[in-house]
């Protein structure tokens, strides 16, 4: 599948580390100071500088990089982040620092991952009753210990 980009960064566009990578990497555009620092329990919106036209039945996951999670903290509020195939803005990226160091973004730095996932839609049917299932209880309640 191909799916039209402008980069409008001095970075390199998204792309898979190796070749069974699932997720692409996504870089920080930061052009007018080159970082931004991000302190402990403070968010910050990290533009990209990328532009998609993802095809319809299709969107965009933005979701943390797990190296940067456990090694620093920091992670993407709204995870996973949506990117709709009607979408044509600016792709930014939502990062919080759960740190407690103050966390240092430079421009190109590999902030995300993108998925690309084809979905279904669905139409609801409204009824009174839904089947029981053996399942009892809420979170957690499996019954497997």
């Amino acid at each position: 599948m191909k799916i039209k980009i402008v980069n409008k960064s001095n970075n390199e566009s998204p792309n898979y580390a190796t070749d069974k990578s699932a997720g692409m990497d996504i870089r920080a555009y930061i052009p007018d100071k080159n970082f931004i620092d991000i302190e402990p329990m403070s968010r910050h919106m990290i533009k990209t500088g990328l532009y998609m036209e993802i095809p319809e039945g299709y969107e965009a996951q933005i979701r943390p990089r797990s190296g940067l999670s456990i090694k620093s903290g920091i992670t993407i509020i709204n995870t996973p982040g949506t990117i709709d195939s009607d979408f044509r803005d600016e792709i930014c990226v939502l990062i919080i620092n759960l740190g407690d160091k103050i966390f240092r973004i430079n421009n190109g730095d590999r902030i995300a991952q993108m998925i690309i996932n084809k979905f279904e839609k669905c139409e609801w049917e409204h009824v009174d009753i839904i089947s029981e299932t053996d399942r009892k209880g809420g979170f957690g309640h499996t019954g497997i210990k």
